[in-house]
């Protein structure tokens, strides 16, 4: 079934008719705040909620996970549309589902002008006010875009239909957009094999730390590979190698390695050392680190912590 990404301006009505044409439908909402309450908190303390609130840079932080927020942010998109239709409020959506055969990208828009006069109603502001608080949550919208996804916004090949709301109200946009749920020919992507339909991979982990990390990718539908390269980070004078790095996972999608420090804390500055290495003698690298508490703190989350010993 066709899902929507919708992207709105402040006082273009974009959220009342997301709010109508879900009940229509009868689909959920995905937004900010359900991002923000619920599916962050996951991976994110309580500095880090906040960090991500104020600066979207900090979206390209490695979370507990060892991706950053904005992968586990797409993970968890994709894993919701996967099993059900949504609607989808701003987010990087439209950007992240662009080639998603059942996606319905929509922007709705406003002239300045109107949507000046409905913040002035709606939250009893003076003009200047109302103005000022445009310019500000436009500008906050841009830049998270562009500081994720390098992308424009306001650029229309973003959309398949743009809805100016000047002249048209609540119910014949969403009117609109119904039509066009009913009536839009989808080729459904292939299915997902849920988790517990996944093959046993036979994989001999060297700790239970490792055994427990793969069941949390697991659980985020995440293919990964256990240890599937070691890079050479020391040489002698002969060029025998004399030092090597085996990160723990690779994960394809994200074309990144991970790796553990869940033991005894002396060794974590060998570790950091050994990927500063491999940082700097294979550029391009991306390998990203989980610490002890982060890890315990992702088991509790999942409920695996009980009768877990490192």
């Amino acid at each position: 079934m066709l899902f929507f990404t919708v992207s709105r301006q402040t006082g273009s009505l974009g959220n009342e008719i997301m709010e109508l044409l879900a009940k229509k439908l009868n689909l959920p909402v995905i937004t900010r705040d359900l991002v923000m309450s619920e599916w962050l908190p996951e991976v994110a303390n309580k500095h880090e909620l906040h960090m991500l609130v104020e600066s979207p840079g900090f979206f390209l932080t490695p979370s507990a996970l060892g991706l950053t927020f904005a992968e586990h942010l797409e993970v968890k998109l994709k894993n919701f549309i996967a099993e059900q239709p949504a609607i989808i409020s701003g987010l990087g959506a439209q950007i992240i589902f662009a080639r998603h055969p059942a996606a319905l990208h929509v922007k709705i828009m406003a002239s300045r002008e109107i949507r000046t006069n409905r913040i002035m109603q709606t939250h009893s502001l003076l003009k200047k006010d109302a103005e000022k608080f445009l310019e500000l949550t436009d500008r906050k919208h841009k830049r998270y875009i562009a500081t994720l996804y390098r992308k424009d916004w306001s650029d229309p090949g973003l959309y398949h239909i743009t809805i100016n709301t000047d002249f048209l109200s609540i119910e014949e946009v969403t009117s609109l957009l119904y039509n066009l749920a009913q009536n839009k020919q989808v080729t459904s992507p292939p299915l997902v094999k849920p988790f517990a339909e996944k093959v046993n991979r036979h994989v001999v982990f060297k700790n239970q730390s490792e055994e427990e990390f793969a069941k949390i990718l697991d659980m985020y539908s995440l293919d990964w590979e256990y240890e599937p390269r070691t890079f050479p980070i020391k040489w002698d004078m002969e060029g025998n190698i004399t030092m090597a790095f085996s990160p723990d996972f690779y994960l394809p999608r994200f074309n990144t390695y991970i790796e553990l420090t869940t033991m005894n804390q002396k060794y974590v500055s060998e570790k950091k050392k050994k990927v500063h290495l491999l940082k700097k003698l294979y550029p391009g690298t991306n390998i990203n680190i989980v610490f002890k508490n982060d890890f315990y703190t992702l088991l509790e989350r999942f409920g695996l912590r009980e009768g877990f010993e490192i």
